[in-house]
């Protein structure tokens, strides 16, 4: 029985950091890390959505996360989609969320499951779904790579090279939710931004091009999520947390080493 859950939850991770490496190198190259939250944080709406509807979660959580990063680029190019604007959207979202939570599921659901993720508790089914998801996102990242990365860096550079910015931009939105709905069973609509953000921070350190940050990036998620799950075994903690911690860790570590070796 252990073997079967703990498998089942390190490839559960997996599949995470598969998608969310690279996804998270775009959202630190533009800035997104309020963007990414206030799509997370819609999650638990989505959740809400789905109860009331009787449908998946995932796809509940899908439509929420993508509404939520649709209408937050839409205010941001009418020049609204300041700091404070993103911060009142994700808080006031995942308020509502877990209100109307409350109120569909009559007491008999797990908050903290959606809040914190529950990777232990993956099936087969949650495997499916998840990798999934995260196939799909590998492969529009892979399709849409250099047209991303043209954008990101020079917006009139893409125009002259026939790129569109806000196509690209609509792109990564699509993905964005897709990785929320993936990763809310793995560690939860609150540390959804931590797995976007920690990775790829901790490998823009030592990679020297974008494409080996995004690949770092994945790897310090994986060995982000086994480290987590081995800890979380060993001293009974909540795993979805202890993995976040775990990329905290790496990148802490890839930190200081690209300082002394400035030094």
């Amino acid at each position: 029985m252990f073997d079967d859950f703990m498998l089942r939850a390190g490839l559960a991770g997996l599949g995470l950091a598969l998608a969310a490496g690279p996804l998270g190198c775009f959202v630190i190259w533009r800035r997104m890390a309020f963007f990414s939250d206030a799509t997370a944080h819609a999650a638990v709406l989505g959740v809400a959505m789905a109860l009331a509807l009787d449908v998946s979660v995932f796809w509940g959580v899908t439509v929420a996360a993508l509404l939520m990063a649709l209408a937050v680029t839409g205010l941001a190019e009418r020049g609204l989609g300041d700091d404070a604007l993103l911060g009142v959207s994700s808080h006031s979202t995942l308020a509502l969320g877990l209100v109307a939570v409350s109120l569909f599921s009559a007491g008999n659901i797990d908050l903290m499951g959606y809040l914190f993720g529950d990777i232990l508790a993956v099936t087969d089914r949650d495997l499916v779904v998840i990798w999934g998801g995260a196939l799909l996102v590998s492969a529009l990242l892979f399709w849409r790579w250099q047209r991303m990365l043209t954008a990101t860096l020079d917006a009139d550079l893409a125009f002259a090279s026939g790129v569109s910015p806000r196509r690209e931009q609509l792109f990564l939105t699509i993905a964005l939710a897709l990785v929320v709905a993936v990763a809310i069973k793995v560690v939860g609509a609150l540390l959804i931004g931590a797995m976007l953000l920690i990775p790829a921070a901790a490998a823009r350190s030592f990679a020297r091009t974008p494409e080996a940050m995004a690949a770092a990036a994945v790897g310090v998620g994986v060995v982000s999520v086994f480290s987590g799950l081995a800890a979380s075994y060993q001293w009974d903690t909540p795993t979805g947390p202890t993995i976040v911690v775990a990329a905290a860790a790496f990148f802490i570590g890839a930190t200081a080493l690209s300082g002394l070796r400035k030094n």
